[in-house]
């Protein structure tokens, strides 16, 4: 009976920790799980970093865009700490400022005009056709 009142405990936990029932299911359309830990740090672009001890270290950001955008925000500082490079967090203990690290987030262009696109230094195999041009009268 007790792990029964643990299991809706934890539950209750989870629903709470996401805003009521309809922000738990609005998580759990989104992502697919319903995670709880502590709130280490919030950062400019909005995304919530979270530490859950009790389920072996699992550190992870909840991140208030789309999909297809999170790839472009996560910033340098907390690069570290989310895949276990650091024990400490950066809200703890800033890390230490480095010339190699940029100041301000730059943003993942691929798939948009600015992407990189090398030039190509080999001859094409296939040409295309260019009509021939007939003598105007």
């Amino acid at each position: 009976m007790a792990e029964y009142v643990q299991v809706l405990k934890r539950a209750l936990k989870h629903i709470g920790g996401h805003g009521g029932a309809r922000g738990a299911i609005m998580q759990l359309l989104r992502v697919n799980d319903l995670k709880t830990g502590n709130l280490i740090g919030i950062d400019k672009y909005g995304n919530k970093y979270y530490e859950d001890k009790r389920n072996f270290f699992v550190r992870e950001c909840d991140s208030r865009i789309g999909f297809a955008d999170m790839f472009k925000f996560e910033p340098g500082f907390m690069h570290r700490w989310l895949h276990s490079m650091t024990d400490d967090p950066p809200t703890t203990h800033p890390p230490v400022a480095r010339k190699f690290i940029w100041e301000n987030h730059k943003f993942n262009v691929s798939g948009t005009p600015e992407q990189y696109v090398p030039y190509s230094t080999t001859r094409k195999k296939i040409h295309e056709w260019i009509p021939p041009k007939t003598a105007s009268k």
